[in-house]
C-alpha cells in the first residue's frame, strides 16, 4: 500500500501563487513517476504536470511557463509551484504517483491522494 498525502492548496487572486506539496509513504521500492492531476467541477480529470526518476518533467500546454514540478531531496516528494494563477487554474489538484512496492517480487502500484483545492478568484 502506498499512501499520498497533499498539502497546500487555498484560496488566492489572479495573478497570485500557491505551492502544493505531495509526499508518498508505505511500502516503496521504487518511485517512477509523480505527478499532479486536476479536476475542475463538470469536467475530466487532466495531468498538470509530471516528473520521472530521471527527473524528465512534462507540463500541459495551460501551464507551461506559469508551473514548475520538482522533486524533493527524497525521491518520494514532489512539490507543484503555481505562478500567475488564473481563475481557469481553479481546482482540486491531485497527486499521482507509479512504481513498485516493495514486495518479492515487487508490485507495481498506482496511487492517489485524496486532493486539495485551489481557487482563484478575485
Amino acid at each position: 500500500q502506498v499512501e499520498l498525502v497533499e498539502s497546500g492548496g487555498g484560496l488566492v487572486q489572479p495573478g497570485g501563487s500557491l505551492s502544493l506539496s505531495c509526499e508518498a509513504s508505505g511500502n516503496i521500492y521504487t518511485i517512477n513517476l509523480m505527478g499532479w492531476y486536476r479536476q475542475a467541477p463538470g469536467k475530466e480529470r487532466e495531468l498538470v504536470a509530471s516528473v520521472n526518476s530521471g527527473g524528465s518533467t512534462n507540463y500541459a500546454d495551460s501551464v507551461k511557463g506559469r508551473f514548475i514540478i520538482s522533486r524533493g531531496m527524497t525521491e518520494k516528494t514532489v512539490y507543484l509551484q503555481m505562478y500567475s494563477l488564473k481563475p481557469e487554474d481553479t481546482a482540486v489538484y491531485y497527486c499521482n504517483s507509479i512504481g513498485y512496492q516493495a514486495t518479492q517480487p515487487p508490485r507495481p502500484y498506482y496511487s492517489w491522494g485524496q486532493g486539495t483545492q485551489v481557487t482563484v478568484q478575485g
